[in-house]
Order: C-alpha cells, then sequence, then structure tokens
C-alpha cells in the first residue's frame, strides 16, 4: 500500500465507520494506556515438551526432555527454557484452553474471531477477529498517530481479517524481519518536502469533501475526514518513525533480546506499545531460516522435522526473546499497562509418531495436530504470575480441570483494554452479532 493508497483509504472506510453498533450492556469507557503484545507461534506449541510436561507418562507421550524447578513453586517447564525458570514468577501458564478445530486455517480461526468459523480451513473470516473490534472500539490510531492494531511479521491480512466490520478495520502490517540489514517499515514517515505537499492535497480534498459532505445524512463525510486525518498524522508523525527504529536502542539492549526474528520483533513490539499501539499481533515462526531438519514455524510433524532437533534450535532464541520481554516491562514499569499473551492455534498430539522426514528422508520423530489440549502462557497486565491454571490429564490428551476456550482468554483481554466483553454489532444484514457469543474471565488472572 502505498501513501496516495493509504490516504485514500477513508473512502472505502466510510460504510464501516458508518455502521451503527449496540451494547447489550452498559458501554465500558475504553482504557487509554492498556496494550497487549500478542505473541502468536503459528502451527501450534507442542505442549507436552514445554508447559505441560509429564515425566511420569510413558516415553512415547513425555519424550526425552525432563520438567525443571522454576522460581514459582508450582511452576515447572521444560529443560529447553532456562530463562523462563528465573522470571516464572512473573507469569501464567494456562494448561486446560481447548477447542474442535484441527486444521490450521480453521484453528487459527477459531481462536482470532472467538467463534465456530463456518468453513474449517483457510484462513478468510466469515466473522471480524476480535483484534479487528479493537481497532473499531479504540479507534485506528493513537493521539500520536501510531497505528492502534499491528501485525509485526505479516504479509497478508489471514485470519486478523475484519470480515463485515470492512477493511478500515484491518491491522496495520509490518511484514519482514527486523533483524535483517536494511529493515525499514514502508508508509512511515515522510520528510519536510512531501509532509507539505500532503498538508496541501489534504487541504484541496477537504475543501471537495465539504462541498459534498452537506447532504450526508449518514455521516459518511465526516468519517472520511477523520480518517484521512488520522492517515497523515501517522505519516508526518516523528515520534512514529522513531518507534519503529530499532536503531534507537543501545546494543545491548537489541542483543539481550537476540539479534533474530524473534528477538528483534518482541523488542519492535515493546517499542510500538511504548508509543501508542494498543494490540500488538507478533508473528513468531521461526527465528532464522531453517536447517533441513528443523520446520519453518512450530508445526512439528515428523514429515516437517525431527521434533527434537527443532526444539533445540527453536527454543533458545524463543527463551531469550520472551523472557527478555518479560523482564523488560517489569523493569520498566509496564507491567500493569502491557499484557503480554503467547499461543498458537492449538496444541500438538501428546503422543509422538515417527515418519519419514520430506527434507532429511530418514525416519524421525514427531507430533500432529490437537486442539483438544494446549498452553498459553499470560504475562502483565496487572495478573497474578507464578501460577498454572488449569490442567490436563496424565497423559495431556485432554483438560480435567478447569477446561476453558480462547473465548475465556478473550474476554481477559477485552478487560484489560476497557472494551466491552458483552459488545453486540450489527452485520452487514444488519443483524446483531456478539462479538463473543460466550466466554467468561479467568478469574486465576484477575488480581482483584
Amino acid at each position: 500500500m502505498n501513501r496516495r493508497e493509504l490516504l485514500r483509504l477513508g473512502m472505502m472506510a466510510a460504510p464501516a465507520l458508518a455502521m451503527p453498533l449496540r451494547a447489550a450492556s452498559p458501554i465500558v469507557t475504553p482504557k487509554k494506556d492498556t496494550n497487549i503484545i500478542f505473541i502468536w507461534l503459528p502451527g501450534g506449541l507442542p505442549h507436552m515438551d514445554m508447559y505441560d510436561m509429564k515425566p511420569d507418562a510413558p516415553i512415547e507421550y513425555r519424550g526425552i526432555y525432563s520438567p525443571i524447578k522454576t522460581n514459582a513453586p508450582d511452576i515447572q517447564v521444560s529443560e529447553l527454557l532456562p530463562r523462563h525458570a528465573k522470571i516464572a514468577d512473573k507469569f501464567s501458564i494456562i494448561r486446560s484452553m481447548h477447542h474442535e478445530f484441527t486444521d490450521h486455517g480453521g484453528g487459527s480461526k477459531r481462536f482470532m474471531m472467538a467463534r465456530q468459523p463456518k468453513i474449517p480451513n483457510g484462513t478468510i473470516n466469515d466473522s471480524p477477529a476480535i483484534s479487528a473490534v479493537i481497532k473499531q472500539q479504540l479507534g485506528p490510531l493513537s493521539d500520536y498517530g501510531m497505528p492502534s492494531v499491528i501485525g509485526l511479521g505479516y504479509g497478508s491480512v489471514g485470519t486478523m481479517g475484519p470480515a463485515w466490520l470492512g477493511q478500515a478495520h484491518a491491522p496495520f502490517l509490518v511484514p519482514g524481519n527486523p533483524s535483517t540489514p536494511g529493515f525499514k517499515v514502508s508508509n512511515i514517515g515522510v520528510d519536510d518536502k512531501m509532509a507539505n505537499r500532503l498538508v496541501d492535497r489534504m487541504m484541496l480534498l477537504e475543501g471537495f469533501d465539504k462541498g459534498q459532505g452537506s447532504n450526508d445524512g449518514k455521516g459518511t463525510a465526516e468519517a472520511i475526514h477523520k480518517f484521512n486525518d488520522q492517515a497523515l498524522a501517522m505519516l508526518t508523525s516523528e515520534k512514529v518513525k522513531d518507534a519503529f527504529d530499532l536503531s534507537k536502542e543501545a546494543k545491548s539492549v537489541r542483543e539481550r533480546y537476540g539479534m533474530n526474528d524473534f528477538g528483534q520483533k518482541g523488542l519492535l513490539a515493546r517499542r510500538l506499545v511504548e508509543n501508542g499501539a494498543r494490540f500488538v499481533n507478533v508473528n513468531w515462526s521461526a527465528p532464522a531460516s531453517p536447517p533441513k531438519t528443523c520446520a519453518g514455524n512450530w508445526d512439528c510433524h515428523a514429515v516437517n522435522c525431527n521434533l527434537h532437533k527443532d526444539l533445540e534450535w527453536r527454543l533458545g532464541p524463543y527463551d531469550q526473546a520472551l523472557s527478555a520481554l518479560i523482564e523488560d516491562i517489569y523493569q520498566r514499569g509496564m507491567a500493569d499497562n502491557t499484557m503480554i499473551v503467547v499461543t498458537g492455534e492449538f496444541g500438538h498430539t501428546p503422543r509422538i509418531n515417527n515418519q519419514s522426514g520430506t527434507k532429511t528422508g530418514v525416519l524421525q520423530p514427531g507430533r500432529d495436530h490437537w486442539a483438544k489440549a494446549m498452553s498459553v502462557l499470560v504475562s502483565g497486565g496487572g495478573t497474578r504470575g507464578g501460577q498454572i491454571i488449569g490442567a490436563t490429564n496424565s497423559k495431556g490428551e485432554y483438560p480435567i480441570d478447569r477446561a476453558m476456550t480462547p473465548n475465556d482468554l478473550w474476554v481477559n483481554m477485552l478487560m484489560h483494554l476497557g472494551v466491552d466483553h458483552n459488545l453486540v454489532l450489527r452485520d452487514e444484514l444488519n443483524r446483531p452479532i456478539p462479538v463473543l457469543p460466550f466466554g467468561k474471565p479467568i478469574k486465576e488472572l484477575l488480581t482483584s
């Protein structure tokens, strides 16, 4: 999307911005300074090898790794996550999340839309992603011109799609790997000459729109003006430009996060929420180009990778980047306002299977898709840390305590942002559609 398209996007946005909505309960006043860093592990994290280990299960379930103690008495994690162990008092692990969709597209839509997708595969939403609702409720930009909802590491909208809410509520996408030399974000920042030209053109456009807006009973022209003003603010804001510039960070800080895709995206996410972003969806597929024994994302089928080789390559950068991010928000006094959520679309089979690898040509271990049980990590946002929430059975197959769905987690996230989780929107046919058709707060995460 070039600058001209960005400025013209208001024309596309107008119908969606004018769409009526109503609340099923008293409207909640959005909070101004709260935000969420939502780390997405595409392919689904293998819960049995990371956060829900079963050392007493048969070897074909428990795998080859052992759990280790942490600084929180109730939490144990994989031996491959030693940095987690030092800060476990600052996060909680939900072990009893589950749903019914084992296809990547269906599982991702189920999580991001918080409802049953009409089609169990593919990445085209039939209902708005909750992130699109967040953008619609909180506005497209902060006071500083920072996009409110951002997708880091995404080249397309995918399951963050706004569906019938309209493209005005799609995320601002930042493709690429911030650790690569010459990384640059398009459509952020312009020089003084270009800024003056943009202002001149915006004033001319506003003059034309005012001439047409007097007969506009739906407020469409006003919506276009507002969107165009926001686009201009984003393009000309030095604060926004600086927020995306990782060279502003000390070398030691960048190295603490890790000079790889995971680390630099995590650091960039922290900079963005510090400067006004409200919901940053961070795609952590792989820390670098994978060797042939490893996968390009977290989809640890035996045909894709050697499960153990993959984890030993992947979890070091993951452990470093996530622990750095959690420590950073606490050290900077951001932990009450910034919530970190780490999840994928599902877990992986408790039982390990062996197949011939497509790239290696040899028999190797792997785990397949599994939506009946998955683990989620939550830190900050004023939540309680140092606890395990829920439990699965002795083989990690399904919840036996505090079974919950992604909807319950979304209730907590919306509450944190000050968005009414009982909100009801109206679709393109003016039908009332609840944002969350079901779901209750995860009370263990609440401090009061």
